[in-house]
């Protein structure tokens, strides 16, 4: 015996409905957070969020390989981090070197300063090349992990 299709789809609708509220409640928290930072001078000196960076939960994106990815060119004080990577400056100082707004800066957008960067833009959207369509128009930390990792990196003296 087959039910009518609008028998059938009756279960779904609360549950469809929950998910098009969640999508729509991410693309308004999206587009508020893909708003482009000032950049001043060498700088992005105005935080992300409003909730201010957590180093603890900075120094997780930048040791988890799947996230921050910054240990395969970069080195730091992880002494349980195996395989640090060489091909970027050591982060070991990062808060002596940079202050807050240059950090932020060189994570959200490092080819600002220098074209030829091969670090990745973690936060910009637009303007990319060769972007995987599971990521297209999303930026690779968003906002509040950008101002956690730079929380860590101001520690790193």
């Amino acid at each position: 015996m087959t039910r009518p299709l609008s028998q059938s789809v009756l279960p779904l609708r609360p549950w469809l409905l929950g998910v098009c509220l969640i999508m729509a409640g991410a693309s308004s928290a999206a587009q508020s957070q893909t708003l482009p930072p000032q950049v001043i001078g060498d700088a992005i000196p105005a935080p992300l969020t409003a909730t201010p960076g957590d180093a603890a939960r900075g120094r997780a994106i930048v040791a988890n390989r799947q996230v921050g990815l910054c240990l395969l060119c970069h080195a730091g004080p992880f002494p349980e981090e195996r395989f640090q990577g060489n091909l970027a400056p050591d982060l070991s100082g990062a808060g002596s070197r940079w202050n807050e707004g240059q950090l932020r800066l060189r994570l959200v957008n490092s080819r600002h300063l220098n074209p030829e960067s091969i670090m990745p833009t973690y936060f910009q959207t637009e303007g990319l090349y060769r972007v995987s369509n599971a990521v297209q128009g999303r930026p690779l930390l968003d906002a509040q992990q950008i101002e956690d990792v730079v929380a860590l990196l101001r520690t790193l003296k």
